[in-house]
């Protein structure tokens, strides 16, 4: 059996608009766990994102830049049908509170319901970075406030970077 098919490689997808250390924090976990992680960028249009699919994926491929054996993508489709086409069987997810755990348990039923083969596993994010979340440094920035403790710093850099 070949390297690449004992490999043990994850998808861990979401929006990211944007990227938040608390997003870094379970990249880093789940990297612990698998050989290699895609992250996966949803296009999410009818989310309204703050920042472009091409703006967001950058952002990630610079956070994740010094991260060894992840790598970034974009997608526009279900997502089992994306991990289908990657030959992933595992999603990784992150739960920061009660709150996330309807709706993530929601839509990992879904998703296997989609795919027998797909297995979500939910990962907490240590405690300082729980509270984090794209929406409350949408937040900031909108408001002109500094989230630089809660994005990447490669990430403020390009945003300061940009005309918001």
């Amino acid at each position: 059996m070949s390297r690449e098919a004992t490999e043990k490689i994850a998808i861990c997808p979401g929006t990211f608009d944007p990227i938040t250390n608390g997003h870094i924090d379970i990249i880093v976990r789940a990297r612990k766990i698998f050989d290699k992680v895609l992250v996966a960028v949803a296009k999410s249009s009818e989310k309204n994102p703050m920042f472009s699919l091409e703006e967001r994926v950058k952002f990630i491929k610079a956070a994740t830049n010094d991260i060894e054996g992840v790598s970034v993508e974009s997608f526009d489709c279900l997502l089992v049908d994306f991990a289908q086409e990657k030959s992933v069987k595992t999603i990784i997810r992150g739960l920061r509170a009660v709150s996330d755990f309807e709706y993530e348990l929601q839509m990992g039923y879904a998703n296997n319901f989609l795919n027998k083969e797909i297995d979500t596993i939910y990962l907490m994010p240590s405690l300082k970075n729980a509270f984090i979340s794209s929406s409350v440094v949408r937040a900031i920035l909108k408001h002109g406030g500094d989230p630089s403790s809660l994005i990447p710093k490669s990430v403020r850099e390009m945003i300061k970077c940009m005309q918001l």
